[in-house]
C-alpha cells in the first residue's frame, strides 16, 4: 500500500489513500467536499520504491477532500504556587480541520 509523509501545521503525518486525518486549522477557509492540496511532501513510498525529499519532493502533492472544521476537547491549564495565594486557571480548545486523503501524486 502506498503512503506519504507530509508536513502541515508544524507537524508531520504518515498518510495513505482513503485515510481520515485531523490536522491543525488550515490558513484558508474550505467548504465540505472541497479539495485541499498539501505540497510539502517529505517522502513517498509506493511499495517498490521510496522517494525522499531534501527537505521536500519537487512536484509531489497530496490531494484530500475537506470533511469538517471543529474544536478539540478543552485542556485546562492551572498555575499554582503554594503559600503565596497564587492560582490561575485557564482553558484552551484547539481548532482543527478533518480531511480524507484521496490521491497521492
Amino acid at each position: 500500500m502506498a503512503f506519504a509523509v507530509i508536513e502541515t501545521g508544524g507537524k508531520q503525518y504518515r498518510i495513505g489513500e482513503g485515510q481520515n486525518l485531523t490536522v491543525e486549522k488550515l490558513p484558508k477557509a474550505f467548504k465540505t467536499g472541497e479539495t485541499v492540496v498539501f505540497d510539502k511532501v517529505l517522502l513517498i513510498d509506493d511499495g517498490k520504491t521510496t522517494k525522499i525529499g531534501t527537505p521536500y519532493l519537487e512536484g509531489a502533492t497530496v490531494e484530500a477532500a475537506f470533511v469538517e472544521e471543529g474544536k478539540a476537547k478543552k485542556v485546562t491549564v492551572i498555575r499554582y504556587k503554594a503559600k503565596s495565594r497564587y492560582f490561575k486557571k485557564r482553558g484552551h480548545r484547539q481548532t482543527y480541520n478533518k480531511v480524507t486523503v484521496s490521491k497521492i501524486k
